[in-house]
């Protein structure tokens, strides 16, 4: 961050900043600890706004040392300071840790939101724990709040990960929300995992009517590999063409 003589940044400017570097990933590593050295250096104190958006930025950067010890420092935390670092976690993998931060975050009464619990059951699918994965599910009602398309994809996800194919296809069929795109790519990236030709065909009509190959070819694709799979070669061939026909060589 570069400062002319006289014109200094407030919290508003140097917040931007640190987003900026947050959208960058990994290559904003460096950027976002310049930037961090010179609010060390000049005094500011890490209150919950700028803190939270530090946290953020290290997350995101790949670096979760730095998060946790950004979120150590700080002089108070609120719900999205929490949420941050657990959705940071889960990202990177670090999914029981993300966990023992959702119980730290209960045992201090921090009330989650819907973005918390995307990150606990993120946490739960990529480390492969169902039971925890249902509790969190269910606790989302229990906070009198209501479960988004991303924690049901998730679910979806959690459940093709350890097999549990047929458990992944009742959610896509009990859901409130309209599945979309990335809930049918998990599901049918479980089938294809697993060999089950006969679970995919029963939603294949469905996907080939919710999503169409100019959003989402991933999807056409997975759905022409279960057919060929299936010795559906007809069939196959018929989603190639829309695929085709939309990206054309």
């Amino acid at each position: 961050m570069v400062i002319k003589e006289g014109l200094y940044p407030d919290e508003v400017t140097a917040g931007a900043v640190l987003s900026g570097c947050t959208l960058m990933g990994f290559r904003g590593l460096l950027e976002g600890k310049s930037v961090h050295r010179f609010l060390a250096k000049n005094g500011w104190q890490l209150k919950v706004q700028l803190g939270t958006i530090l946290v953020d930025m290290y997350a995101k950067c790949g670096s979760i040392s730095s998060a946790l010890q950004m979120f150590d420092l700080m002089q108070g935390r609120n719900v999205m300071t929490w949420t941050v670092l657990i959705c940071g976690m889960a990202r990177l993998g670090y999914g029981t840790e993300a966990l023992s931060m959702f119980e730290t975050m209960q045992k201090e009464r921090v009330r989650p939101n819907e973005v918390t619990f995307t990150g606990i059951i993120h946490a739960c699918a990529d480390a492969r724990l169902v039971a925890a994965g249902r509790r969190f599910f269910e606790m989302i009602e229990e906070c009198g709040l209501e479960p988004r398309i991303q924690h049901y994809g998730f679910m979806v996800d959690l459940y093709g990960k350890v097999g549990m194919v047929e458990e992944a296809y009742d959610v896509t069929r009990t859901m409130k929300l309209k599945p979309n795109v990335i809930v049918w790519t998990s599901f049918l990236s479980a089938c294809k995992e697993r060999r089950k030709v006969e679970m995919a065909e029963r939603v294949i009509e469905q996907v080939l009517s919710d999503v169409k190959p100019e959003n989402d070819d991933g999807v056409y694709s997975l759905i022409s590999y279960m057919y060929a799979l299936d010795r559906n070669w007809n069939d196959a061939e018929r989603v190639w063409k829309l695929i085709l026909r939309d990206h054309p060589p």
